[in-house]
């Protein structure tokens, strides 16, 4: 059986490797961005770096007008994979990939007819600073078509299971975001530079996808075709992707609008440093997730009780990762950030930091609900769900950051976050009626959890919370051992090297 096989490409052992290998590519540059965070606000000081941190949001933000693509490629590959109809697979990614750089084309065009507005009036940027930051949105919009292309020939990959090479991509281009910067630091501290530099890393980037997609599928070099009706179900399926990409990442990110608006551009500095570092454990959820979908997708066809499975698990292993992070972070958030970013950073976004801890650990379990929903051949509920949230978070947002500053975008954050995973379980779609159980259990683990977490944070003495934290990991670690996982997966555990071998 070969490896590229549905029953293989679904088996354990393989989801297993592939998630260690996804999880190093995406580790390692997080490890990268807390060395080189507090580097790059030192040198090129906060107010730059607020809006180098606009300008990452706005280069993942149109990134995502791909119409849902990316993530309908990986689905109709893995559909065909599973069934086994390869032969019309090269004309329809070329043609996906096709649109996708006249898509990238169009927000390139749209970003640099925006970017004035946006320097200019959207942000309260200083007036020294507006020269070089208008200068620098242009070069990301010159970026927005390899940004998009890249997302679609990655989702090919993906459906394809090859992790391994992903990794060996993801991890120097995840580190050129902040490593670019401060290679740039000696001789300059503009953001034009700066920018620059991080697009000619993304086209290499594209370009290392290019060259590990034709090793995986050799038919795709010579059968260069484009026919539209073969992207149809790819366009169908992303049609319902693309209200979540837009009105997702729109709330993920206006809070840092609005802080620049109402407040100022350096209270965004404030803010998104600790928002950039806690996020960065949705790497965690991202590299199991990003396996999960094609696995999914393929066991919805052919085998609903492993596609249960891979649910329970996925959400087990999930907690199982983020929660003892999430622990620590809300339990030592002011010392912490004093240690990492000095200054004011303890007492100015300690009660932020928190609050988003708190948002990301309820975030990282509905991401896999939410994803099980799409490869189910839904994802029109979930886009669904974020037109509903859309104008509750807005004018809870705007009335938070008004009233209590960098503190009130936070907990909005997270009560948006709380009302999606909440509306993905309750109102799952009827052809996911098995997955009742699961989702309770998961929901039940949230509100003990949440316990945990509000009595960590309220106890004022030092020594005391080391205490506790200690206390309630020792007792996690031994229930998590013995409780939660099943024998074959605590041998896996022990033995976390053997998987990354190519036998599955």
């Amino acid at each position: 059986m070969t490896e590229n096989s549905s029953d293989n490409l679904v088996s354990g052992r393989l989801l297993a490797r592939n998630t260690l290998w996804n999880l190093f590519g995406q580790g390692t540059p997080l490890i990268v961005a807390a060395i080189a965070i507090p580097v790059l606000i030192k040198g090129i000081g906060v107010d730059r770096f607020g809006v180098l941190s606009v300008a990452w949001m706005l280069i993942g933000y149109f990134s995502l007008f791909d119409f849902g693509i990316d993530q309908g490629l990986t689905k109709i590959v893995a559909d065909r994979l599973g069934t086994g109809e390869r032969g019309a697979l090269p004309t329809l990614i070329w043609t996906s990939l096709a649109i996708l750089l006249l898509l990238g084309i169009v927000s390139g065009i749209s970003l640099t007819i925006l970017a004035p507005w946006i320097v200019q009036r959207a942000l309260k940027i200083p007036s020294d600073l507006t020269s070089e930051s208008l200068h620098a949105f242009y070069l990301l919009a010159i970026g927005m078509p390899v940004a998009i292309v890249t997302s679609g020939i990655r989702g090919v990959l993906e459906a394809m299971q090859r992790f391994a090479v992903l990794s060996a991509i993801r991890i120097p281009m995840g580190a050129s975001t902040f490593i670019a910067p401060l290679l740039v630091l000696p001789f300059s501290r503009s953001l034009v530079p700066i920018v620059a530099a991080l697009l000619l890393a993304r086209v290499a980037g594209l370009i290392a996808h290019f060259w590990a997609t034709f090793r995986a599928m050799p038919d795709l070099r010579s059968q260069i075709a484009f026919d539209y009706q073969q992207a149809r179900p790819v366009l169908h399926f992303g049609g319902w992707i693309t209200v979540s990409n837009l009105v997702s990442p729109l709330m993920a990110n206006m809070d840092r609008f609005l802080i620049g608006s109402l407040l100022s551009i350096g209270a965004v500095t404030y803010y998104s440093a600790p928002f950039d570092m806690v996020t960065k454990l949705f790497l965690l959820v991202g590299a199991l997730g990003s396996v999960l979908f094609p696995a999914f997708t393929m066991s919805h066809i052919n085998d609903r009780a492993r596609m249960v499975l891979l649910l329970r698990r996925g959400l087990k292993y999930v907690f199982l990762a983020v929660f003892p992070l999430i622990f620590v972070i809300v339990a030592f958030a002011p010392e912490g950030l004093r240690l990492w970013l000095g200054g004011n950073f303890g007492e100015e976004s300690g009660a932020v930091l928190r609050w988003l801890a708190l948002g990301v650990l309820v975030n990282s379990l509905s991401l896999i609900i939410a994803l099980l929903i799409q490869a189910a051949g839904r994802p029109d509920v979930t886009a669904k769900f974020h037109l509903i949230e859309l104008p509750i978070y807005l004018g809870l947002v705007w009335w938070l950051i008004r009233t209590h500053g960098i503190d009130g975008a936070a907990l909005a954050w997270s009560a948006r976050i709380t009302l999606d995973a909440t509306l993905l379980a309750v109102a799952r779609p009827p052809l996911l009626t098995e997955t009742g159980k699961a989702l309770w259990q998961s929901g039940l683990t949230l509100l003990g959890s949440g316990v945990v977490l509000l009595v960590a944070s309220l106890i004022s003495d030092f020594s005391a919370r080391v205490v506790f934290v200690l206390a309630v990991l020792a007792v996690f670690t031994v229930s998590a051992w013995f409780l939660f996982l099943a024998p074959e997966e605590r041998a896996l555990v022990r033995v976390p090297a053997s998987l990354l071998s190519k036998n599955p």
